[in-house]
C-alpha cells in the first residue's frame, strides 16, 4: 500500500526535465526512469549458488569489468570479481526473494537497493557530448559502447554509468544526489539549443 504513494526523487524536477529537451541534429533529451528495481548480489562466481543464481536470472553473471548481461526484464552489472547490481523491472520483494533463495545457505548476500538510488536517462547524438563535459571516462566509442556500465563521477556526483545504446546512457546517483545530478546536466544540455559554431 505504501508504494502507492511514494514520490522519485526527481518528482520535483519534472518538467525542468522536459523543458530542457533539445531536438534536432544536437538533440539531446533528459528523463527520470523513476522505482526501477535494483538488487545488489555477492556470491563466489565459482560456486553452485552462482549457477543458480542465473538460473533464476536467465542471464550469466558477467566476469569482467564494466560487462553487462541480459535476459528478459533483468540486466547484470558487473561490480567487483564477486559483486553484481541487477537492475530489472522486476517487483523488488519478488526478485529480491528468488535470488535469496537461489542463494540458499551459500555465503554471499542478497539485498534490496531499490531505495538507494535512482534513474537518470540521457538520450540523444549530443548525449555523450554533454556528459563528456564532467566526466573522467573516456566515452569515445573505442572504449566504451552500448553495453558497458562503470562507476565514475559526472560533475561532482558519484554514480554508476551504462551506455544502453548508441546514443543513450543511463546514470544511477544516490537519491540524495539526484537533484544535483539533474539540474547539472540541465545546465550542461543548454548549449546544444544554438547551431555549433563552426
Amino acid at each position: 500500500m505504501a508504494d502507492q504513494f511514494a514520490v522519485s526523487p526527481l518528482a520535483h524536477l519534472y518538467e525542468a526535465l522536459s523543458a530542457a529537451t533539445v531536438t534536432g541534429d544536437r538533440g539531446v533529451a533528459l528523463a527520470e526512469l523513476p522505482f526501477l528495481t535494483m538488487v545488489n548480489v555477492r556470491v563466489d562466481p565459482a560456486s553452485e549458488a552462482a549457477a543458480r543464481i542465473e538460473k533464476a536470472l536467465g542471464a550469466a553473471l558477467p566476469r569482467e569489468c564494466g560487462a553487462t548481461s541480459a535476459a528478459g526484464p533483468h540486466t547484470a552489472v558487473w561490480q567487483g570479481p564477486d559483486e553484481w547490481l541487477i537492475l530489472s523491472r522486476a517487483e523488488p520483494a519478488a526478485l529480491t526473494g528468488e535470488l535469496k533463495e537461489a542463494l540458499g545457505t551459500s555465503s554471499g548476500s542478497v539485498v534490496d537497493l531499490s531505495a538507494n538510488r535512482t534513474t537518470l536517462q540521457l538520450t540523444g547524438p549530443s548525449a555523450r557530448d554533454v556528459l563528456e563535459k564532467g566526466c573522467p571516462l573516456d566515452l569515445h566509442p573505442r572504449a566504451f559502447g552500448p553495453g558497458r556500465a562503470l562507476s565514475t563521477t559526472v560533475g561532482p556526483v558519484p554514480v554508476l554509468l551504462w551506455q544502453v545504446d548508441d546514443t543513450t546512457y543511463r546514470l544511477f546517483p544516490r537519491a540524495s544526489f539526484a537533484d544535483y545530478l539533474g539540474r547539472w546536466l540541465i545546465d550542461a544540455m543548454a548549449e546544444y539549443r544554438a547551431p555549433a559554431i563552426p
